[in-house]
């Protein structure tokens, strides 16, 4: 595993161990106020033992991506040209992995692209973040401060942490860890996820894809993802007992298997 730039994009690469056993290349897009560092942890290195070559960006703003200062100054379109930049480097088109904010910039990106494959992981809805938001405000109006106070560049609570991203239990070390590594999203990304530029579901390439939600989400919930899966004539995928940050939960493997026993059917 290395740490590579593509350009001014930070890329961790993962690949196995001897030739790959699938031509197309996994490319892992992270959601808002996180990093590509959320799929080192477990994803990655396991990904890559099944002979899957590996690829998570940063996108910019984020992570030791370009300009971390101009944050805010970045849309949902600039992600997508950073997955394109990224896309271009790589021998074969990739199966995009999309998480919550990068469930919507896969979606947008299938736009203008085509992909073997794509996993939207408790991705924002086609429909956009409003949904959520209400959700949010009459379920969990302290978890919604706490995540405006980080769009502001302010330090939520740590126990505001644990209880947006996971379900299961967390020993307080690991908790911080992540903590500390969490960071502010654009504002103009944000609302382009809540109104400004939401997917053209007609104007989208379409490819094998595989929707997939956390039961115990409190962004995205189940609702939203069935509402995705819906839009795209799908049945999603609800996983039990997990939260939304199911990269990290301890039951990660139970998400990632059912990603691997999915991909072989759908990609050379």
């Amino acid at each position: 595993m290395n740490r590579s730039r593509f350009g001014d994009l930070e890329v961790i690469v993962c690949t196995p161990e001897g030739s790959p056993a699938f031509a197309s290349p996994l490319l892992f897009i992270h959601g808002a106020y996180t990093g590509a560092w959320c799929w080192d942890e477990h994803f990655l290195p396991h990904f890559a033992g099944l002979g899957h070559s590996c690829y998570a960006l940063s996108l910019s703003g984020h992570g030791a991506s370009r300009r971390r200062t101009s944050l805010d100054s970045f849309s949902i379109s600039d992600y997508v040209t950073d997955v394109a930049e990224v896309i271009a480097e790589l021998p074969q088109p990739p199966v995009l992995i999309g998480h919550s904010m990068g469930g919507m910039v896969v979606q947008k990106y299938l736009e203008q692209a085509a992909a073997p494959a794509t996993v939207l992981l408790c991705s924002v809805p086609p429909q956009g973040l409003m949904g959520s938001a209400l959700g949010l405000m009459f379920g969990k109006p302290g978890l919604l401060s706490d995540l405006n106070r980080i769009l502001g560049g302010g330090q939520p609570h740590p126990a505001s942490l644990r209880d947006a991203l996971f379900h299961q239990p967390i020993d307080d070390a690991t908790l911080m860890r992540y903590y500390r590594k969490c960071q502010p999203e654009s504002h103009r990304a944000i609302w382009d996820m809540t109104l400004f530029n939401l997917p053209h579901p007609t104007m989208m390439h379409r490819a094998p894809m595989l929707i997939m939600g956390a039961e115990h989400d409190h962004l995205i919930p189940p609702s939203q993802v069935r509402m995705t899966a819906a839009t795209y004539g799908m049945e999603a995928e609800i996983i039990p007992d997990i939260g939304h940050a199911v990269m990290l939960e301890r039951d990660w493997r139970r998400v990632a298997d059912r990603i691997a026993d999915w991909l072989p059917r759908h990609i050379e």
